[in-house]
C-alpha cells in the first residue's frame, strides 16, 4: 500500500497552516513557491513520470500569464442611404465614418491587464504571440446592390439619373453645373427624369452625365428631327438659291460670254472674206444664206463688222455679223444697184452688239460699205428712235420719216430698242455720197 502523505514537509508546518497562509497572501505570493511546494509532494498514484506534469497550467521554467483582454469591437452596422440607389449605381463618394456611425463610435480600449503580484514574470519572447492592433475606425461594410428587376429597370435607370440644375447645385449654392439626384416618390422621380430628358438636347453636360435609356433616346431623336414646315421652308430656300445662281450664270453668259464668242466669230469671218478677195473670189451676185460678202465701217463708233446674206439669228446675227434683208417683202437691193434702199440689221446688246451705240450718230457721219471691188460711202441723214417691229415701210425705196422725197441710193440700219429688250426698233438712214473703186485707194473717211 502507498504510504499516506506526511502531515508535515520540510518546512515543518502542517498543510492546513500552509493553505491558510497561501489563502491569506493570495496573489501576493510568488507562483514559483507554489510550484516548488507541489513538486515536493510524493504520491505514487498521482505522481507523473519524471519531467512531466498532469496539469497544462504548469510549465518548466516561467509561469504562463493570463491572456490579455481584447478591446470590444463595435457591432457591424449595415448602412443604407434613403435617397435611393443613385450613389450605388453612379459611384458617388463613400460617406465618412462619422457620417455613418455618428455617436456610435467605439470608445477607447481599456489598458492591458497588469497582474498585481510583484513576482509576475514577463512572457519569454519566443512564447509571445502577435496580437492584432485594435482599429479606431472600422471600415464600413460594402453597400447593398439593387436587385435586378427586368420590369422596372428602365424606370430605375431614369430615377437614378442625375439631373443638371442650371441655377443651383445639390446644396442650394449658386454654382451652375452641379448635379443632384432626383428625390421624392416615384412621381417626383418620373418628373425629374422627363425634365432631364428635355434638357439633354440643350445641355451637353446633362446629356453626358449618364447614358440615355431607350425611351429617352427615341424622344431625343424625335426632338432633333425637323418639322414638315422646316423641311418645306428649307427646300424652298434652296430652290430660290439654285434659281438665283442659275440666273446669275445666264446673265453672265448673255452679257459677257456671248460678246466674247461673237467677236471671235465675226473677226474670223472678216479675215476669211478678205482672203477670198485677195484670191479673186466673192464677186457680187447671189450669195448663200449666212455667207459674207461685204464689210461695214462706222468710224465714229469704231465698228468694222462683216455683212452676211440674210437676217437669221443663229447663222448671222448671233455670230456677231450684220444681216442683209433679202427675203419676201423685206427684200432690198445690193449697194451697187442704181436705185434702192440697202437695209441691214444687227444686235444692239449681246452677241457682239455691233449696233449698240448707233443712237449716237449725227447727221453727216460716214457709213461705209466695202466690197471686193468698191467702197460705197454714205452720210447719216436721219434717225427714228422707236417704231413697231411690224413697220416694214422703214426699209422701203422711199422710207416715210426719213426725209427722202424720191427714190435714190440709200442705206438703212435697224436694231432693237430699248437696250436689253426687243420690244421696238430703232432706225438710222443714210444717203450715198460716193462710190469709190478699190484701185483708187480707201476713201478719206477711212484714212483720217
Amino acid at each position: 500500500m502507498t504510504a499516506l502523505r506526511p502531515e508535515r514537509d520540510s518546512s515543518g508546518l502542517p498543510y492546513d497552516d500552509q493553505y491558510a497562509s497561501y489563502g491569506e497572501s493570495g496573489a501576493s505570493e510568488e507562483l514559483g513557491a507554489f510550484e516548488a511546494a507541489v513538486d515536493h509532494l510524493a504520491d505514487p498514484l498521482t505522481d507523473p513520470l519524471p519531467g512531466q506534469h498532469p496539469s497544462p497550467w504548469f510549465r518548466s521554467g516561467a509561469a504562463e500569464p493570463e491572456p490579455v483582454p481584447q478591446p470590444e469591437q463595435p457591432l457591424e452596422q449595415e448602412w443604407y442611404d434613403p435617397a435611393g440607389y443613385a450613389r450605388d449605381w453612379h459611384g458617388v463618394r463613400e460617406p465618412t465614418y462619422e457620417e455613418l456611425y455618428g455617436a456610435y463610435a467605439p470608445q477607447q480600449p481599456s489598458p492591458a491587464y497588469e497582474p498585481a503580484s510583484a513576482a509576475y514574470e514577463p512572457i519569454p519572447e519566443a512564447a509571445q504571440q502577435p496580437q492584432p492592433q485594435p482599429q479606431s475606425h472600422p471600415q464600413p461594410q460594402s453597400q447593398p446592390q439593387p436587385p435586378v428587376d427586368d420590369e422596372t429597370v428602365g424606370l430605375r435607370t431614369s430615377d437614378t439619373r442625375r439631373i443638371l440644375d442650371p441655377d443651383t447645385g445639390p446644396e442650394g449654392d449658386s454654382d451652375p453645373g452641379q448635379e443632384r439626384p432626383a428625390e421624392g416618390g416615384r412621381a417626383a422621380r418620373r418628373k425629374a427624369a422627363r425634365k432631364g430628358a428635355s434638357r439633354a438636347a440643350t445641355s451637353p453636360a446633362a446629356a453626358s452625365a449618364a447614358p440615355l435609356s431607350r425611351v429617352e433616346a427615341r424622344r431625343a431623336e424625335r426632338a432633333r428631327r425637323p418639322s414638315a414646315g422646316a423641311v418645306l421652308s428649307r427646300g424652298i430656300g434652296e430652290l430660290f438659291i439654285t434659281v438665283g445662281v442659275l440666273m446669275l450664270l445666264f446673265v453672265t453668259y448673255q452679257l459677257w460670254w456671248t460678246n466674247v464668242r461673237a467677236h471671235q466669230q465675226a473677226n474670223g469671218a472678216a479675215s476669211d472674206l478678205q482672203e477670198e478677195w485677195a484670191k479673186g473670189k466673192g464677186k457680187p451676185g447671189a450669195f448663200e444664206p449666212g455667207q459674207g460678202f461685204a464689210l461695214l465701217h462706222i468710224p465714229r463708233l469704231d465698228v468694222v463688222v462683216p455683212i452676211a446674206e440674210g437676217i437669221d439669228k443663229s447663222k448671222v446675227l448671233d455670230r456677231g455679223m450684220v444681216g442683209h434683208y433679202n427675203e419676201g417683202a423685206t427684200k432690198t437691193p445690193m449697194p451697187d444697184a442704181e436705185k434702192g434702199n440697202f437695209a441691214v440689221a444687227g444686235h444692239r446688246n449681246t452677241h457682239g452688239e455691233p449696233f449698240r451705240y448707233i443712237n449716237r450718230l449725227e447727221p453727216g457721219d460716214p457709213i461705209i460699205v466695202e466690197t471686193q471691188d468698191k467702197y460705197f460711202v454714205y452720210k447719216m441723214a436721219s434717225i427714228l428712235p422707236q417704231t413697231q417691229p411690224s413697220n416694214t415701210s422703214v426699209i422701203g425705196p422711199v422710207p416715210p420719216g426719213s426725209g427722202f422725197t424720191k427714190e435714190g441710193r440709200y442705206i438703212t440700219l435697224t436694231t432693237c430698242t430699248p437696250e436689253f429688250t426687243s420690244k421696238y426698233r430703232m432706225i438710222v438712214w443714210g444717203k450715198m455720197v460716193e462710190e469709190r473703186p478699190r484701185s483708187k485707194g480707201k476713201p478719206s473717211a477711212l484714212v483720217n
